[in-house]
């Protein structure tokens, strides 16, 4: 079957439906599937709902699709670094599901595997646990968190092969692959795309079976740069 496709918007040809749900991939800048986004906006499918540990920030990432008003829910751990993001959202404009990032992380995860939700102890007793089921084990009080079954994952990876096992690179391996994994349809784009047999199989983040179309390209280089205080002398 044929995975490698000639360009974002071809990858992504067919796919794509208004009110559909859309697993992205990205850590603050750090992989993000820039190339398959700039694809959503130009293909102007709106009421979207996407789970992403973050929003990335206004002129970048996700942040194009809000700008645009084709994200009508985000389903985050972080939201900051995005002032379109905040005024949408005090607005009333965008619907906002806040999660635990480990529990995003885990909600993806649990997609991929099939399994429909876990108990988790992260949360109870505060805002996130409110309309959810409680459970008590052990004596410890836990809240059901349902997994993610995402329409379509778009997720961003360093070097894969023709078949679609991929290799990530630092924290963009944080939440790449569980996104890939709940997607129904998963559609990667990588920095380098190999032949089948030079990937070494003990460095392979994410089997190719979940990977159904790849596209290759230049992508931006943003850096987060740490900003601190200049020492006060005695």
């Amino acid at each position: 079957m044929k995975k490698v496709y000639g360009s974002a918007s071809e990858a992504l040809d067919g796919l794509l439906h208004d009110g559909m749900l859309i697993a992205a991939g990205g850590f603050g800048l750090c992989g993000i599937p820039e190339l398959l986004i700039d694809a959503l906006v130009e293909s102007g499918v709106k009421d979207l709902t996407v789970a992403s540990n973050n929003a990335g920030v206004d002129d970048f990432g996700l942040g194009k699709l809000l700008a645009t008003r084709q994200i009508k829910k985000m389903m985050s751990s972080y939201v900051g670094e995005n002032a379109e993001f905040m005024r949408q959202y005090l607005s009333g404009e965008l619907e906002l599901e806040f999660n635990p990032q480990g529990t995003l992380a885990e909600r993806m995860r649990a997609g991929g595997a099939g399994i429909p939700g876990f108990y988790t102890k992260t949360g109870y007793g505060t805002q996130i646990a409110e309309g959810k089921e409680v459970k008590t084990f052990h004596g410890e009080n836990y809240i059901l968190e349902e997994g993610i079954f995402a329409d379509l994952a778009i997720v961003k990876a360093w070097k894969a092969d023709t078949t679609g096992n991929a290799i990530f690179r630092k924290t963009a391996r944080n939440f790449n692959p569980p996104a890939a994994m709940c997607g129904k349809v998963c559609v990667m784009e990588v920095e380098e795309i190999v032949e089948p047999g030079t990937l070494d199989p003990d460095h392979i983040h994410l089997p190719g079976i979940y990977v159904h179309r790849l596209i290759q390209g230049d992508h931006e280089k943003r850096i987060e740069q740490r900003t601190v205080r200049q020492k006060e002398t005695a």
